[in-house]
């Protein structure tokens, strides 16, 4: 069981403490909500959470298989819904892979990060778009 703890500084920003690593990192209200967008909204870090999730399947399924996945990278681009309420509407990740594997490499891979916790914790009204660009 994994614990955080956050404090409601006011002006809409939050501090959130990782109980077991004291790591702490703040958000703000996003300035379309009426916050100033000085740091991370609680949804950029739904979002965000998403794409890093995705990079941790995919690096201990490359483990696994003995290979070394330094320098993948993922975007995140997250778009709010308005309707029927304010929510995260979609999701599109683009994860660029700097390494060239072979095509049943790349598959397993792929297979791997789809199967993250946070991708199979997801509403199902949230549109997703992933994709992975491999090198060539």
């Amino acid at each position: 069981m994994t614990k955080m703890h956050i404090d409601y500084l006011g002006d809409l920003h939050t501090q959130c403490t990782h109980e077991q690593s004291g790591v702490m990192i703040e958000t703000d209200a996003p300035k379309d909500n009426g916050g100033k967008g000085e740091s991370f909204s609680p949804t950029d870090l739904f979002a965000t959470s998403l794409g890093a999730c995705l990079l941790t399947i995919m690096g201990l399924a490359a483990k696994k298989m003995q290979i070394e996945l330094k320098g993948v990278s993922a975007e995140v681009e997250k778009i709010m819904a308005t309707q029927p309420e304010r929510r995260v509407g979609k999701l599109i990740v683009m994860i660029d892979c700097t390494e060239r594997y072979t095509p049943e490499i790349q598959a397993k891979l792929e297979q791997a990060a789809l199967q993250c916790p946070v991708h199979k914790s997801l509403h199902p009204d949230i549109e997703l778009d992933i994709k992975f660009n491999w090198k060539k």
